[in-house]
């Protein structure tokens, strides 16, 4: 499953992120986590030392994009490759546990959990570039990833309704949005909802921060069905925040409980290739039509292969360390 965590800046969306990431992990469960946030913080969350940080995909995407094309004859050269550009005949596509170049270059692992990560926003991007130039990388890996039964995708979007401003919000199958007892809170929520009415997106809403029943009974009147669980105040979360050492186990009965229903509502959610393809090609025809073709001189809708269906039955079988270093890195 592909999963999003969405919601206001502030709302707790990067903590639950890894509250989440490192409940799996500790089932034992294969997690692929992402962090797609301008700010840059699921890996402090997730463990990692201030200093640690991924390799930045969002400074290679030439790289990505070249490894990915494969010998796909539909995209000639990285120069015609977009962010929306989708897999077809001769693309390589990845799995969430096998060896790959861009794992083996980009990924770190944070205790069972395979971490990856745009990069941030930098001095050197003002005024030259935006920051959806960097989840590009991200929309590209999301398209060629071929996630099977058990194994968990994890995203750490960017703040509020910002993921609408490219394709990455039809990638996952199932969106959590994180709110506080707020109306600002809420008003995100329904800003969202309205967003995602016409492309079927599958949304539950986590209430957070919730010290009482009164913010529970808010966020039901205001929420209403989409509401999923709360997560109360937590001092063992806190210590984490503050550098302190944390251990999954330490969380409050109740919010491990929450984290459980995630996991169930995850798991019973059903993956619709079918639609999966058809929002890729889509979205990938409105950017050709409205920037992509002028940008590249070339008529970017030619690179959609009809006939191709990205399954995971199409996946090679695992190479060896030797094998993928033969075939080299990015």
């Amino acid at each position: 499953m592909k999963i999003a965590f969405v919601g206001k800046g502030g709302s707790g969306k990067t903590t639950l992120s890894a509250l989440f990431c490192r409940h799996l992990a500790a089932l034992g469960r294969p997690v692929l986590a992402i962090d797609a946030d301008i700010n840059q913080h699921l890996g402090v969350a997730l463990g990692l030392d201030d200093d640690t940080t991924p390799p930045p995909m969002g400074e290679h995407i030439d790289a990505i994009k070249d490894y990915l094309r494969g010998d796909n004859p539909r995209i000639p050269s990285t120069s015609v490759m977009v962010k929306t550009t989708p897999p077809g005949s001769g693309s390589r596509l990845l799995s969430v546990t096998g060896h790959n170049p861009l794992w083996a270059r980009f990924g770190v692992d944070v205790a069972g959990v395979t971490l990856l990560a745009t990069g941030a926003f930098t001095e050197d991007d003002l005024g030259v570039a935006c920051f959806h130039s960097k989840l590009g990388s991200v929309e590209l890996l999301l398209n060629h990833l071929l996630d099977t039964a058990g194994e968990y995708v994890v995203v750490d979007m960017t703040a509020g309704a910002d993921a609408f401003a490219s394709g990455l919000f039809t990638r996952f199958d199932h969106t959590f949005l994180v709110c506080e007892p707020t109306r600002k809170g809420v008003a995100v929520h329904r800003q969202y909802r309205e967003y995602a009415a016409d492309f079927d997106v599958t949304l539950s809403v986590l209430g957070n921060k919730v010290t009482d029943v009164e913010d529970v009974a808010f966020l039901r009147r205001e929420i209403g069905e989409d509401l999923l669980v709360c997560f109360t105040q937590s001092a063992p979360v806190r210590a984490m925040e503050q550098g302190r050492p944390f251990d999954i186990g330490n969380l409050e009965p109740e919010n491990l409980a929450a984290l459980a229903e995630i996991q169930h509502a995850v798991d019973v959610t059903v993956r619709d290739w079918d639609r999966f393809v058809t929002q890729m090609h889509d979205i990938h025809l409105r950017n050709a039509v409205a920037w992509a073709n002028d940008a590249t001189g070339m008529d970017l809708t030619t690179q959609i292969d009809p006939d191709f269906r990205a399954t995971p039955g199409l996946l090679p079988p695992a190479r060896t360390a030797r094998e993928n270093a033969v075939a080299g890195t990015v």
